[in-house]
């Protein structure tokens, strides 16, 4: 019984921030039906009937990176926006220890909002963590959706390549990133941003090259 009270305050959690965070009740939909996954989950693998134990907390949750939240904000916008409604969503289960709930998050804005790169650009991202942070067809298959619906935005090439350098693929990033660079305007809050992590990525290709180079 210890573990369906546990869901249940969970549960109690997830309405509390919803409402405390102003979420968009249309999209309640979409954190109730990871709640609903994770219970379906539990109940079809784990031991609901049997006492609840100590686990550590770095075994369940999940990195949400602070400044990448904010330069994916300044990119595909904040308030209203759906990227950053799923976005939000998608954020708690990665935190909550569920890369897969975060993924299935991604997947239910695109079907709301197939126009949007941004909820593209997140899926492909999140379809790679969940498989840590190795890039499947259907990762490849979203960044270069999001992509081509709108080939003037930095925000896809970027995120793109941030799968890449996170996969260790440094050399494939460099040019996906340089496109960001140059699509992103010259006044725009985070090109400088943008700037700095291609010219640590140059640096760090250049240390590699030299490093190849010295070996007998």
């Amino acid at each position: 019984m210890m573990g369906w009270a546990m869901l249940a305050a969970v549960a109690f959690a997830a309405v509390l921030f919803l409402a405390l965070t102003r979420f968009p009740r249309r999209l309640w939909t979409v954190a109730a039906t990871g709640v609903m996954l994770g219970a379906a989950g539990y109940a079809w693998q784990g031991s609901p009937t049997l006492a609840g134990h100590p686990v550590s907390a770095e075994s369940r949750a999940g990195d949400v990176d602070a400044n990448l939240v904010a330069l994916r904000e300044a990119m595909f916008g904040k308030f209203g926006s759906y990227t950053f409604s799923y976005a939000t969503a998608a954020d708690a289960m990665t935190r909550a220890g569920h890369p897969d709930l975060a993924a299935a998050v991604w997947l239910g804005g695109v079907r709301k909002a197939p126009r949007e790169p941004g909820l593209w650009s997140g899926l492909g991202l999140a379809l790679a963590e969940q498989d840590g942070n190795q890039i499947s067809p259907a990762s490849k298959f979203a960044f270069e959706k999001a992509m081509t619906l709108n080939r003037q935005h930095p925000g896809p090439p970027f995120f793109y390549g941030l799968a890449l350098v996170r996969e260790g693929k440094f050399a494939e990033a460099r040019p996906l990133w340089a496109e960001a660079v140059a699509l992103a305007p010259e006044t725009i809050s985070y090109r400088d941003e943008l700037r700095i992590r291609l010219l640590l990525l140059d640096r760090f290709l250049a240390e590699e090259k030299a490093q190849a180079a010295a070996k007998p």
